[in-house]
């Protein structure tokens, strides 16, 4: 059973008394994006994408409740989506993805492990998907909790 998501999200966001323009929907490199379109986009991004990300999180419970539980070796459903406001998360990303191909540059260049600082484990996701096809560098996550972190390791 599909759910669908903009309702879901447009509920949320009245319920909070959020204002916003419009929600569209577009697919990225595979990626189900909802995107909120605001005028003044501080109350739905938050001090540092809190908000953000809260809203993305709820409605992702909620589509999930309403799917029912996950049957372990069916596919994935529609759960595998982001909810972003004036492409902040979008932009987000795309620094990382950046960000890990220096780095993994800078690993290739000196040959040394390069740590990178701690981040979710969204973030290294993120990491670990952009560089896995990078050569001579292999990614693994190193640390517990908060002070997790992607460490690039050059593999000659």
């Amino acid at each position: 059973m599909q759910v669908d998501i903009e309702p879901i999200l447009k509920s949320l966001l009245d319920s909070m008394g959020a204002v916003y323009k419009d929600i569209s929907h577009l697919e990225v490199a595979g990626q189900q994006i909802y995107m909120i379109a605001a005028d003044d986009a501080r109350q739905l991004i938050g001090g540092h994408g809190d908000a953000i990300h809260a809203i993305d999180y709820l409605v992702k419970k909620i589509v999930e409740q309403k799917n029912g539980p996950r049957v372990e070796g069916a596919e994935p459903t529609e759960d595998h989506f982001l909810v972003d406001v004036n492409e902040y998360r979008t932009r987000q990303i795309k620094d990382l993805q950046t960000k890990a191909l220096m780095m993994a540059e800078r690993a290739r260049s000196f040959q040394y492990d390069v740590e990178l600082s701690p981040m979710s484990a969204y973030e290294r996701l993120i990491v670990h998907t952009t560089l896995q096809k990078a050569p001579n560098v292999k990614t693994e996550s190193q640390g517990e909790g908060r002070n997790r972190r992607v460490v690039i390791r050059y593999a000659a």
